[in-house]
């Protein structure tokens, strides 16, 4: 495998401390603006245990990369840099993608992209698109439990979520719900994917702004589980969303993995089962 080469990027290569759900989106602006918010009613411990996986300094330095690669795309989005910069900036970042490849994909079943999948809300999520620590793409958005019917979470949507001028692209809002009321309904003990989803949107969502979704599990009929949530921002609602999930049939997953295995062979991405340490 190649040595992945980075020097263009920042530097010389310098140690850092283990990173925590507290402190590893430090470099995040928005996200520590979440954190240090004075009411109380931010103050979310995740529910999730992310120690499961991530007790080895791989697990520590890709949540170090992907918070500092969300800091580049909160700060390139509004830039208006010099075109020589940003072409070094890119030549470097394109050298590490090369570099990237030559390293196996994960491959592990404790893995998961969404908390509704898992079937358990102490499963491991670094990878998720919206709670994801080691994901760039996450905001990322901190989801608890509040008791066995109700959750709420919390997150700060930068400048790359933009839509109507200063706000939350709609999409970004529905997918957060989505997150929101997939947890909840994994309160219920039952592991299912989303069949509706129903946004009414009230107000324009602020970006940069701590947002606080109150989310609800209303009720359990056969395998239809019903969820329903708001999310309100300065102490305004901004928009509230129902939710209807389909409890998994056996194998359902399974299956999914199975397909997605043999797609990324046909693809020839290379995978290795199981976490790598270093």
């Amino acid at each position: 495998m190649g040595k992945s080469d980075t020097s263009d990027l920042g530097g010389k290569a310098r140690s850092a401390p283990p990173a925590t759900l507290k402190d590893s989106s430090q470099a995040n602006p928005d996200s520590q603006r979440a954190q240090d918010s004075p009411d109380p009613a931010f103050d979310i411990t995740p529910h999730w245990d992310a120690t499961k996986l991530s007790q080895t300094e791989m697990w520590t330095q890709k949540r170090r990369l992907a918070s500092a690669m969300r800091l580049v795309i909160e700060r390139l989005v509004p830039s208006n840099a010099p075109p020589d910069e940003l072409e070094r900036a890119a030549d470097a970042l394109e050298r590490y993608a090369e570099a990237l490849q030559d390293h196996p994909r994960l491959r592990d079943p404790r893995l998961f992209g969404e908390s509704a999948n898992a079937g358990d809300v102490g499963a491991f999520f670094d990878q998720s698109p919206l709670i994801g620590l080691a994901n760039p793409l996450a905001p990322p958005l901190t989801i608890g439990r509040k008791d066995d019917r109700h959750a709420h979470a919390t997150g700060v949507f930068g400048s790359a979520y933009e839509g109507p001028p200063g706000s939350v692209h709609g999409g970004f809002v529905a997918a957060a719900f989505d997150e929101v009321l997939g947890y909840v309904q994994s309160l219920s003990g039952l592991a299912g994917m989303t069949g509706t989803l129903t946004v009414k949107y009230r107000k324009p969502t602020p970006l940069h702004t701590p947002l606080l979704f109150e989310a609800e599990l209303v009720r359990v009929e056969g395998r239809k589980i019903f969820t329903r949530a708001t999310v309100s921002a300065d102490g305004i609602l901004r928009a509230e969303a129902e939710a209807i999930f389909i409890s998994f049939r056996k194998g359902v997953m399974q299956d999914l993995v199975k397909a997605r295995i043999e797609r990324e062979e046909r693809l020839g991405m290379p995978s290795t089962p199981g976490t790598r340490s270093q």
